[in-house]
């Protein structure tokens, strides 16, 4: 992992230990919800306006809800951003058979078709649980 990644992971630790901010050690998966909304819209805004150095800015931001809920998470016992990245490969390299597996495709919309189909499945398989 790189350095980076593991100096932002010490970040939140300290922001939500006993010592660091008192708003974010207040905060909720509830309470947040409203931050990645407009983190997201302001990323489209970026997109759609073409300004790469305002969505490097907003990924950032993103990031931070991701980091964050993770953290919250992880001191709850729930899960850590670890496993939600675990979860993420798994996920890819299921969704994506064309690449990581042996399934061929002939075209970009039988690789759509094939992610709809495996999603579906994974949903079934869910419901099922």
């Amino acid at each position: 992992m790189s350095e980076k990644f593991n100096e932002l992971k010490m970040v939140f630790e300290i922001l939500l230990s006993p010592n660091g901010c008192g708003w974010d050690r207040k905060q909720t998966h509830k309470s947040l919800i409203k931050y990645l909304k407009e983190e997201t819209h302001e990323f489209e805004k970026a997109v759609k306006n073409k300004d790469f150095e305002n969505m490097k800015e907003e990924l950032g931001d993103i990031l931070l809800q991701v980091m964050f809920h993770s953290q919250l998470a992880k001191k709850r016992k729930k899960f850590t951003i670890d496993d939600v990245i675990e979860t993420l490969i798994k996920k890819l390299k299921r969704r994506h058979p064309h690449v990581f597996g042996n399934r061929k495709v002939k075209s970009l919309k039988e690789i759509i078709i094939n992610w709809n189909k495996i999603k579906k499945s994974e949903r079934r398989c869910e419901g099922l649980s």
